[in-house]
């Protein structure tokens, strides 16, 4: 398509129209972005951005990602003028509505085109990140006649200033992301005001200072843009294209000002704004020769994607791309059969995370699309097999990570690779630091997306290091985010079990907490011919010992607990209560089973003690405010962790009195 201002302005102001009318029918949302970007997305859109509307997820397209997710207009109105099914002009006018697919910031499982779920500030460039190492990855294995596409984000002001953009841009310089390229919405302004109230760095200079390329041009010029454009897509290093813009252009009284960044413009100021861009069309009115335009930006797509199917057609390797881009399905189960087999006739005495490790090795080996990493911690985590050689600038077709010390870029990093597709990313670090993972563990599972967090030294276990490692309310406060699923195995076998559900499950992202220390193995019998149908801990949680004597209790327990539990219900069948052993974990899991099998596992009519080496809220859903929760509701202490456990009561000497004086009561 032809790059003539004079076609190209009325489509720019085509985004500004329908951005500042959604807004203002809503009463609520941020017109000012989608308006001073509206000439860069034009420019990008009409000529350079592979896409396909009428196969939105063609695996080859360009991934497009709106970091300054508060501008979600500029999507909605790209993805409408053209040429997607969706949205409608009727959704764009019910912005912001309940049960329509404009939410206030893009939603990835609501609308095709819309790459990653943004909004949470530097996320969607950190997500861009991880996109672009999976092309790179893919690319190294496929070639570039099935894989070589680009990666394009849009950020603002507040996206470069979090504090994952400089975890993220660290990490795309060193790796020399040269199919990446990050439009900064240069207009200065945030909610508070002048950008220049709260920061004076030299951002391009920082980009410069972490291996990227970088380039200016004025965001309203489109010769400017595409030869900005054209610059970036020549270097072989990540490129930052500063835009210099103007925040709500075309709004003749508040462009320029905060006062366009999260309000409505107003009836008076959008009827000025009409008038000056020329616009004198109804509102959600979009005209035939303009919509035109817009649909033949789709075409040059259509056209590459009708070129790549033929060549993946007739390519040799069609099946292996299928398979690689598709879900693995019982796979993970399948590769591991052999290892649990053995673990049963050879039982290991380890720490979950070597058990980690061990599984790892026959299902890195098994499914290529799993990339792994870990933030600096790759020798504590135990999260590198064989089969994961270094992915480096200088060897794309490794399989594994060297994050640094970026917890929250690695996790972002990962939800990026797993929504590109062909990819299954894992990553370890520490437990307690899942705090600086938070937000994108959050947007994990926001986005459905199946990524695995591989998360050691999960309790007071981990010892000398005391209260600053030790995770406390880590594990419970995970359980709090809605489909996330936290493993917290108790063996090697649970271990490898727990990775084969995570491996399983396509729209759910996981946690496994794993234990520094070693611990004895708890099954074994019954599991010599072990299939992924026997998959105990997809119940989330089973029985593991049933009651000798008359049962009375049932201990629930969870990972390094579970062989206390047992201890426990040793001495009181000594005593002759009986007491079954239930491991649970999963608690999500758990919580999906129909009531007859839960009422089963958890009865009634017995005394229920829930042990846990960590806070204790959260368990009286299990055990009722009748049971006894034995737990960790305090910080650790720095100690060898025999000591640590005897001292905050994790003995059966300590637990089993409470038990006999509960049931004596």
């Amino acid at each position: 398509m032809s790059l003539d201002p004079s076609r190209l302005a009325p489509m720019a102001n085509a985004i500004r129209a329908l951005s500042m009318d959604a807004v203002q029918a809503a009463n609520s949302g941020h017109p000012g972005m989608p308006m001073g970007m509206a000439d860069v997305a034009t420019v990008l859109w009409s000529k350079y951005l592979k896409f396909d509307p009428g196969a939105p997820d063609w695996p080859d397209r360009d991934r497009f990602v709106l970091s300054a997710g508060h501008g979600s207009m500029l999507i909605y109105a790209l993805l409408h003028l053209s040429g997607y099914a969706a949205p409608t002009m009727d959704d764009i006018a019910n912005f912001r509505q309940i049960d329509r697919p404009c939410a206030g910031h893009p939603e990835n499982f609501l609308l095709d085109g819309v790459e990653c779920t943004t909004g949470p500030l530097g996320q969607g460039v950190a997500m861009a990140v991880g996109m672009a190492i999976a092309e790179r990855q893919l690319n190294a294995h496929f070639g570039d006649d099935l894989v070589n596409h680009r990666t394009w984000a849009v950020a603002g002001d507040g996206c470069l200033m979090e504090g994952i953009n400089h975890e993220a841009i660290g990490l795309a310089g060193h790796l020399k992301l040269g199919h990446l390229t990050v439009l900064w919405d240069d207009n200065n302004i945030t909610i508070d005001g002048s950008a220049d109230l709260s920061t004076s760095e030299d951002v391009k200079a920082r980009h410069v200072s972490a291996g990227w390329h970088v380039v200016s041009c004025d965001g309203h010029d489109t010769d400017a843009i595409s030869r900005a454009i054209e610059e970036a897509m020549a270097d072989d290093r990540p490129s930052l294209i500063a835009c210099k813009t103007i925040i709500g252009k075309g709004a003749p009284n508040k462009q320029g000002t905060s006062a366009t960044h999260g309000a409505p413009l107003g009836p008076d100021e959008i009827a000025a704004a009409r008038k000056m861009l020329g616009w004198d069309h109804e509102p959600f009115v979009v005209p035939d020769d303009i919509i035109a335009d817009w649909h033949g930006t789709g075409q040059r797509g259509a056209e590459a994607h009708s070129a790549w199917k033929s060549r993946f057609e007739n390519s040799a390797r069609m099946a292996e791309f299928e398979t690689r881009m598709g879900d693995p399905g019982d796979r993970a189960g399948r590769a591991i059969e052999d290892h649990i087999r053995s673990l049963a006739a050879d039982p290991q005495k380890v720490a979950t995370r070597k058990a980690s490790e061990m599984a790892l090795g026959p299902l890195t080996a098994a499914l290529p699309q799993m990339i792994g990493g870990s933030a600096d911690l790759t020798g504590s985590n135990n999260t590198k097999t064989p089969s994961t050689v270094p992915f480096s600038a200088d060897d794309y077709s490794g399989r594994y990570i060297y994050y640094g010390i970026r917890e929250f870029g690695m996790a972002a990093a990962m939800n990026g690779m797993a929504l590109h597709g062909g990819i299954i990313p894992y990553g370890g670090t520490f437990l307690i630091f899942s705090d600086y993972c938070r937000n994108a563990i959050r947007l994990s599972a926001l986005q459905e997306t199946r990524a695995i967090y591989v998360m050691t030294h999960d309790s007071i276990g981990l010892g000398e290091d005391g209260p600053t490692h030790q995770p406390v309310e880590q594990v419970m406060s995970l359980r709090l985010v809605p489909n996330l699923n936290v493993y917290r195995p108790c063996d090697a076998i649970e271990t490898a079990e727990c990775w084969a559900l995570s491996l399983q499950m396509p729209a759910t992202p996981s946690v496994l907490a794993l234990s520094r220390q070693g611990l004895p193995q708890m099954r074994g019998e019954g599991d010599a011919e072990w299939t992924s149908a026997s998959n105990r801990s997809a119940r989330g949680a089973y029985r593991l010992s049933v009651a000798s004597a008359g049962r009375k209790v049932v201990l629930v327990a969870t990972g390094s607990e579970v062989h206390l539990a047992a201890d426990v219900a040793a001495v009181l069948e000594q005593q002759g209560v009986g007491a079954d052993v239930v491991s649970m974990p999963c608690a999500e899991l758990f919580d999906a089973q129909d009531a007859e099998y839960r009422a089963d596992i958890l009865p009634a009519d017995v005394l229920k003690v829930s042990i846990e080496a960590g806070s204790t809220r959260g368990w009286e859903r299990y055990t009722g405010t009748e049971g006894i929760n034995i737990g960790l509701d305090r910080f650790g202490a720095s100690a060898p962790a025999g000591d640590l456990f005897s001292k905050f009561g994790f003995t059966a000497d300590a637990i089993v009195p409470k038990i006999i004086n509960k049931l004596n009561s």
